[in-house]
């Protein structure tokens, strides 16, 4: 089914998920859809790898573990999480050098957590990874070591963003 893209969301610099300035970060570009989920797009690399021409198991985890955790900024886009558990399931082999989707939602929000739960889809629909996660509410201050002068949290708009996404 596809659905309306109802904003693009903040990408860093050097990010191993969405770092536009780490040559070896996946550059996932990230959409906020109608449905209340989260659409992660990337590319994996050869540098991606765990065996040849597969994704390895870790990225994987990591490229769920930050859709799912950005789902929460639909709701509040100043609450940021603190990943306490991550559960994956590996179904299928992801591939690499091919445009994948990922897909996050919140499923539980609560005053100090929030749950959610997302899968990595290959090219024809079918779920290739999917995960369960709880994410403990931190200010984003207490988290990371940023000056208020760094511009390491921005939008950056393409001609090729989707308007829809099928998902």
């Amino acid at each position: 089914m596809k659905y309306k893209v109802v904003k693009k969301q903040k990408t860093s610099r050097m990010c191993m998920v969405c770092g536009q300035e780490n040559k070896f970060s996946l550059k996932a570009s990230f959409y906020e859809l109608e449905n209340e989920s989260v659409v992660a797009i990337f590319k994996p690399l050869q540098e991606h790898q765990s065996y040849p021409g597969r994704l390895h198991g870790g990225i994987a985890g990591a490229i769920l573990d930050e859709t799912i955790g950005r789902a929460m900024f639909i709701k509040d886009e100043n609450v940021w999480g603190v990943t306490a558990e991550l559960n994956l399931k590996y179904h299928k082999p992801v591939p690499l050098d091919e445009e994948l989707r990922v897909v996050g939602r919140i499923t539980r929000d609560t005053r100090r957590i929030f749950e959610g739960e997302g899968e990595i889809l290959l090219s024809n629909g079918e779920v290739a990874v999917s995960a369960s996660g709880k994410y403990v509410k931190i200010p984003l201050e207490q988290i990371a070591q940023i000056e208020e002068t760094d511009e390491v949290w921005e939008t950056i708009l393409s001609e090729d963003d989707p308007v829809e996404i099928e998902i």
